[in-house]
């Protein structure tokens, strides 16, 4: 078994514009850097690896361009590379998301830095042992989407607000970490996985990498050079309790986080008998039917966070181009090191799947990572839908079906466990 982990600054020069706040923002001020960070794991000639970007997203397009380059110049092939973002809502316009068109001379710097990442890594591969474990996290992560007595949600509503029942779902508290070590030495890197949405500093003139990043440099502070965040089902989950009306910062956030992962990786037995397996399916997901009431957001429990002409702008264009696709493409990814699956969705999946992914696959360890080779927005519950919220409402996160998020878990489910 060998291992080799890499990172790389691709921290966006002063006023390029960020997205992930459905306004025209730039970032004039940069808090602390953001990178791209690869792991690259080598067995019995097989080679799988992982790209991990502190950015809001990585379109399909990007995806493709990152591994034909990697392909083409280090030989491992396409898909056995797995690219995904936090879904950092502080960092540039590496796509575009309305009103926010996106920057193609930063993503054609974001590329290239991302291939060379991941040749740093390869050179940095060495003979290694790898150790799995999990810890839980009740303090951080929390459903953001609330009941209300007259049957809708609203999601980030306080419980001051007189309407206010309960949080309507769950999360999932597992801290998960996948560690790298010399043989019988030093870490050399580690990937941890834990669902939560990184907002901090989204609506503001800051570039940041989030709490994300603050879990990346506690670890490396004690000890782990690289590590890689691989964010879970994050769609319904973020740091604020609304329950409690508790609000995190990013630095405690990320401390928290960090603390959990430290302490599982102290207690990690390693070993290098780590079998290696990728596997990839292309599926066309279904959009929803647009209606009149989904048009102008009068559906029951529809809930915009921003005004109505910017929504409809969009919704405008989306009727034309689902005319035209009938059908969202999108890849589903599992790659495998030994009983630890990693299951690449390209959603801001609820966490209601990931914990339903958990489950089917038992015993094998199912992690699912958000973001991952592409983005096709919010995948709520069918449950969801009946309720309303903003996560379901038609707009520019928006647009697919009730029962796209169980095709998706159906489908996963099957290849692990296959």
């Amino acid at each position: 078994m060998k291992a080799g982990f890499a990172q790389t600054d691709i921290t966006p020069p002063t006023g390029t514009k960020k997205i992930g706040w459905m306004k025209d923002l730039k970032g004039e001020v940069i808090l602390d850097p953001l990178m791209a960070s690869a792991a690259v794991f080598e067995k019995n000639g097989e080679k799988i690896g992982f790209i991990q970007l502190d950015t809001l997203s990585v379109r399909w397009s990007q995806v493709n361009n990152i591994r034909n380059k990697i392909a083409e110049q280090y030989g491992v092939p396409a898909q056995n590379i797995m690219i995904s973002a936090t879904h950092n809502h502080a960092g540039p316009a590496a796509a575009g998301v309305f009103p926010v068109e996106r920057d193609n001379k930063y993503i054609s710097f974001l590329e290239n830095k991302c291939v060379d990442g991941f040749g740093n890594a390869l050179s940095n591969l060495q003979e290694a042992e790898l150790g799995f474990g999990s810890a839980k996290n009740f303090k951080v992560a929390h459903n953001r989407r609330s009941r209300m007595r007259d049957g809708t949600v609203k999601s980030q509503t306080s419980s001051k607000n007189p309407m206010f029942l309960c949080p309507e779902g769950p999360r999932d508290p597992e801290v998960a970490v996948l560690a790298a070590r010399r043989v019988g030495g030093d870490l050399l890197g580690c990937m941890v996985n834990y669902a939560c949405h990184p907002t901090h500093h989204g609506g503001t003139n800051e570039f940041s990498a989030g709490f994300p990043g603050v879990v990346r440099k506690i670890l490396r502070e004690n000890g782990c050079p690289v590590c890689l965040y691989l964010n879970g089902a994050y769609g319904n989950v973020i740091s604020n309790d609304y329950e409690r009306q508790i609000s995190l910062s990013k630095e405690e956030a990320g401390k928290s986080i960090a603390k959990d992962a430290h302490e599982v990786m102290d207690g990690l037995s390693f070993s290098q008998h780590w079998p290696l397996a990728s596997t990839c399916e292309y599926v066309e997901l279904p959009y929803r039917e647009i209606t009149a009431a989904e048009h102008y957001g009068r559906v029951f429990g529809a809930q915009r966070f921003r005004s109505d002409e910017l929504y409809e702008a969009y919704i405008d264009g989306l009727v034309e181009r689902i005319k035209e696709r009938k059908v969202q493409p999108a890849e589903l990814q599992v790659l495998q090191c030994g009983d630890v699956y990693y299951a690449g969705v390209p959603a801001e999946y609820f966490v209601e799947f990931q914990l339903r992914i958990k489950e089917c696959s038992h015993p094998k360890n199912a992690l699912t990572v958000g973001g991952a080779n592409g983005m096709i927005g919010y995948v709520p519950t069918r449950e969801a839908f009946l309720r309303g919220g903003y996560e379901t409402t038609l707009g520019p996160p928006s647009r697919m079906a009730p029962e796209t998020g169980d095709i998706i878990a159906d489908k996963v489910i099957g290849m692990i466990n296959s």
